[in-house]
């Protein structure tokens, strides 16, 4: 059994032991570092666009910053591209999403919190959609146990539609 089945038959696990009922999806979740590396990522971003300016209207002297400046975005394009598919095989950071609960995984794929919609309170959430830090962030209120916290990365991401939509199908507000 590789690493990837046992990381999600833990899951599963988790969830059928807690009864959950059916998965409905499993969406990326993020912390506080993926929000500063997305910042990060955008002020880079931003920091090219104005020497390509400075290139074309300025100076041709420019010319090495703008190649430097572009072989650092890509690369960076790419390693972004890289961890959201390896994330997402491995289930690293992922908000699994059942019928009657949820099951939010770590930075290595573990279980980090599950719970039921019957003991959540309340669900709150807060949206960022700002140009270099965009998020959702949502924080769950449980009956007799610590808040779960995560952060959904952009603008629009599929995680709050399907997140409001299990919880006000459990009741919850």
């Amino acid at each position: 059994m590789g690493s990837d089945e046992g990381r999600q038959t833990s899951v599963r696990d988790r969830a059928e032991a807690l009864g959950l009922g059916e998965e409905r999806g499993s969406y990326a979740v993020a912390g506080l570092w993926g929000a500063l590396a997305q910042l990060a990522r955008r002020l880079l971003a931003g920091v090219f666009v104005v020497l390509l300016v400075c290139l074309v209207v300025v100076s041709p002297g420019f010319q090495k910053g703008v190649i430097t400046m572009g072989a650092l975005m890509l690369s960076l394009f790419g390693l972004t591209l890289a961890w959201r598919g390896l994330s997402a095989r491995f289930g690293l950071r992922r908000c699994y999403l059942y019928t009657r609960g949820l099951v939010v995984t770590g930075t290595f794929g573990r279980v980090r919190h599950a719970v039921a919609w019957s003991e959540v309170t309340e669900l709150k959430w807060m949206a960022n959609p700002t140009l270099f830090l965009a998020f959702h962030r949502f924080e769950i209120e449980r009956r007799g146990a610590g808040r779960v916290a995560f952060l959904a990365l952009g603008i629009k991401p599929r995680l709050v539609e399907a997140l409001q939509t299990q919880a006000a199908a459990n009741g919850v507000r």
